[in-house]
């Protein structure tokens, strides 16, 4: 299950260095690319807003 980011991302860009694989890309909101994603939710800890989230499948 790869992480996704909603719309209540305020772009504070905190989890972008957190990402080993360098799957979370600058956009409103951020995005992850679901082929890089390896689902450690280093993106999730950090985020202030609660806007990482396990993508249902």
């Amino acid at each position: 299950m790869t992480f996704y980011i909603i719309d209540t991302c305020v772009e504070c860009g905190l989890c972008l260095p957190e990402c080993p694989e360098g799957a979370i890309s600058e956009g409103s909101p951020y995005e992850i690319d679901p082929r890089l994603c390896t689902e450690c939710g280093a993106c999730a800890e950090v985020c202030p807003v609660d806007a990482c989230l396990p993508k249902p499948e």
